[in-house]
């Protein structure tokens, strides 16, 4: 699957491994609204979508103010825990060899803007992205608008372009948008509920993606 032009990464669990400081953010935020913390699989599963629906399907029927509240304290938490979120090995090696081919390549997240731009500054990858899109600047995933933009913007076809995903959010986000889609086990969701979603392929590894994407 090395023949696409535009090659569109999802961030958390995709680039970076960052599963588990999202769960536990979330887990012990609930905690302090006194809320019951959902489970390790149900944080997950939610993982990929806009933080506002993303809580509101974890914790269905609570009130607006509580969401906001809910919000601001993940944030805080997010920002405080020292739970490591490290780039996945062999990431920033595969981005510049993108580059090289001289693909275009791109950036389909849940997190907002600001938390999206301190990662980028954090690992210095700003340099690989031909355009980034947020959930603050979209619609939420599934729905296809985050990739519409991207493809308006960069002068993309549908077939020209690959949706690269942890999560079935991801997934079905591609397939709402009429682009092929790759799976990659390394964060979210489990390889069942990614192959529900009948993507091109699913991988392993980030070097199994590498290769498949790169053709190296």
């Amino acid at each position: 699957m090395d023949n696409y032009k535009l090659y569109i990464f999802d961030w958390d669990g995709t680039l970076m491994d960052s599963i588990a400081r999202i769960v536990t953010s979330i887990q012990v935020a609930a905690e302090r609204l006194s809320l019951t913390p959902p489970s390790d699989d149900d944080a997950k599963s939610i993982i990929g979508l806009s933080l506002v629906p993303a809580l509101q399907k974890l914790f269905p029927g609570i009130a607006q103010e509580t969401v906001n509240d809910m919000v601001a304290a993940y944030k805080a938490e997010y920002s405080a825990t020292n739970v490591a979120s490290p780039l996945f090995e062999h990431v920033e090696a595969m981005l510049a060899m993108l580059k090289q081919q001289n693909k275009l390549v791109a950036v389909a997240t849940g997190k907002a803007r600001q938390g999206l731009n301190h990662m980028l500054d954090e690992t210095q990858l700003h340099q690989h992205f031909d355009m980034t899109i947020c959930a603050d600047e979209s619609v939420s995933k599934p729905a296809p608008d985050m990739i519409h933009q991207l493809l308006a913007k960069l002068n993309v076809k549908p077939q020209e372009a690959v949706m690269i995903g942890d999560s079935r959010h991801d997934l079905n986000m591609a397939n709402n948008a009429g682009v092929a889609s790759i799976g990659i086990t390394v964060g979210a969701d489990k390889r069942e509920h990614l192959d529900a979603c009948q993507p091109n392929a699913i991988v392993d590894s980030i070097v199994e993606l590498k290769a498949l994407v790169t053709g190296h």
